[in-house]
């Protein structure tokens, strides 16, 4: 199972930096997604490049989201970007990135994601979660489905626990995304 730490320094309960330094140094995560999408982009640069030097510093893979100038200037090979931005790319730029994930919310997503020439692809929300208050989860058929059609790796988001990450495994998901636990200290 790779799980992949979801980043929301609003999130945290005490210092952001020394949160993502734990989970860089620890063994529960694989990767760490540094998701602070409502910060303005010459902010997030700046948290990126820290975030990057702990990641680097324990080997542990770091994600950058959203802003994907901020990657190109840092000379990150990870990025992540919402469908919407995603798909405003062409598919011969997207071949600059060594990974280029994008979130998909129904198999029409997930087809342009295929054909966007995606690497992977976060479905969600599965369970309820307080990112999501009032907003009906989609569910375990739902990223069953969305696995079973998939060419590409299915990391499931939303809701997510050391409790329940056996039963988004078992719907063909090749791992998780996990971010109000590990934020708040909840998860290793």
């Amino acid at each position: 199972m790779y799980r992949i730490a979801v980043t929301n320094r609003h999130l945290c309960k005490g210092d952001f930096l020394v949160r993502v330094e734990e989970l860089a140094s620890g063994t529960y995560y694989d990767a760490i997604l540094l998701r602070e999408k409502d910060m303005l982009e010459n902010e997030y640069e700046k948290l990126a490049v820290c975030v990057l030097e702990i990641c680097e510093k324990y080997n542990k893979k770091c994600i950058l989201h959203t802003f994907e100038k901020t990657a190109e200037k840092l000379g990150h090979p990870y990025l992540h970007l919402p469908l919407s931005l995603f798909s405003e790319g062409k598919k011969e730029q997207r071949k600059r990135w060594k990974e280029l994930g994008t979130s998909v919310h129904s198999l029409e997503e997930l087809r342009k994601a295929e054909e966007g020439g995606a690497s992977y692809v976060v479905a969600g929300h599965i369970f309820s979660t307080d990112c999501k208050r009032g907003v009906p989860p989609r569910g375990l058929p739902f990223l069953r489905e969305i696995c079973a059609a998939s060419s590409l790796p299915v990391y499931g988001i939303g809701g997510i626990s050391a409790e329940t990450e056996k039963q988004v495994e078992r719907q063909g998901a090749a791992g998780v995304c996990m971010m109000s636990g590990c934020m708040r200290g909840d998860l290793p």
